[in-house]
């Protein structure tokens, strides 16, 4: 019998350490520049979907800032980034939520998903992402989006996954943002591997 998605990502989040997974960065430098090439303020409402246990949190932290959320489908995730952080996670909102069940009426000046977005597979889950996103994200809000590129896997921890290029994004998110810039690059893994991302920063009209 198949798990569940919800089941399939408490298990890794149970049985594996944090450099036991490909998507592990000590320090995630790629969206730490976002913050900085764009001198996100220090009081922005930021939001992270999909972060699991990754050290963006403890980065944007260290950096100064005050109002963060962070969304994961696994509660064994959130709790392994609570213990961690200990004290300093008293400055941010965690919430265990599969995003296609995600209901909010807060906004959020900027939204960040690197590797969340292309577990979306289905026309109505992406097409319901890209109206939950348009309605939670400020205007002139950021939204800050990484995904696997088409030159890269095509699974990622066993599940199937949908590569997206510059023209898919656009075609998804181009009616109610404008695009800033995209590139790809190349994610080392801690197996010594190499995946190809693509990331784009957007901003809401």
């Amino acid at each position: 019998m198949s798990i569940s998605k919800k089941e399939h990502w408490e298990k890794v989040f149970a049985t594996k350490q944090e450099n036991e997974v490909s998507w592990f960065q000590k320090y995630p430098k790629t969206s730490v520049n976002f913050f900085i090439e764009n001198a996100i303020p220090k009081q922005t409402n930021i939001i992270d979907v999909g972060g699991g246990d990754s050290y963006l949190i403890d980065a944007l932290l260290d950096l100064g800032y005050t109002n963060l959320t962070l969304l994961d489908i696994s509660e064994n995730a959130i709790n392994k980034t609570k213990l961690r952080l200990g004290e300093k996670g008293k400055n941010v909102t965690f919430i265990v939520s599969d995003i296609v069940d995600f209901v909010t009426n807060k906004k959020f000046d900027v939204w960040h998903d690197r590797a969340s977005f292309h577990f979306l597979t289905g026309e109505n889950e992406i097409a319901n992402y890209q109206k939950l996103i348009t309605n939670s994200i400020s205007k002139n809000g950021y939204l800050f989006i990484g995904t696997f590129s088409e030159d890269g896997p095509i699974k990622c921890s066993g599940l199937e996954i949908k590569q997206y290029s510059e023209s898919a994004f656009e075609n998804i998110f181009g009616v109610n943002f404008n695009k800033i810039n995209c590139f790809t690059e190349n994610h080392k893994t801690p197996f010594e591997t190499s995946q190809n991302f693509i990331f784009c920063t957007y901003k809401k009209l």
